[in-house]
């Protein structure tokens, strides 16, 4: 759990006191679960926007890869970073198109979410489900349309 800040270094998770980290929690739950409330009270309290949990996802990521919308809206208004990337290189522009929230996929463009950022991006995404609809809303180029798609990964292999 990381707010980054150029010039220093943040503490390990063993490092810091177990109410931090029980707190910090609280905040994941709360993005999860989208409590407007609580996490409005607690960025007013200044919460760091971009604080991560041990994925690398933020409060946005958790919250729009959850579906809530308010609260996405919320956090994109004070300043969420819309193009981090978690651990896996996802971001929660295409995690939105992936599961189809069409709102929240509106809400992070039109907070400047770049639809080619991160692995696989939000137009390979929506190539991959078949999400033609949303192609126009992500600014799909001729040029993205050329593009090789990742496979949808499948099942494992029978051995």
């Amino acid at each position: 759990m990381s707010e980054p800040n150029a010039g220093s270094t943040s503490p390990r998770s063993g490092e810091l006191p177990a109410e931090t980290i029980q707190f910090a929690h609280r905040m994941f739950d709360a993005a999860r679960n989208g409590d407007v409330p609580l996490l409005k009270t607690a960025l007013e309290a200044r919460l760091p926007i971009n604080l991560t949990n041990q994925q690398g996802n933020t409060i946005l990521m958790l919250a729009a890869y959850a579906g809530h919308t308010e609260l996405t809206k919320l956090l994109i208004s004070r300043g969420a970073d819309v193009n981090r990337p978690n651990d896996r290189g996802q971001s929660p522009l295409a995690g939105a198109v992936f599961k189809g929230y069409d709102e929240i996929v509106k809400a992070l463009v039109a907070g400047g979410a770049n639809p080619r950022e991160g692995q696989p991006t939000a137009i390979q995404t929506a190539r991959m489900f078949k999400r033609q609809d949303l192609l126009e809303i992500l600014g799909a180029t001729d040029e993205d349309l050329q593009e090789q798609v990742p496979l949808i990964p499948g099942p494992p292999p029978l051995t």
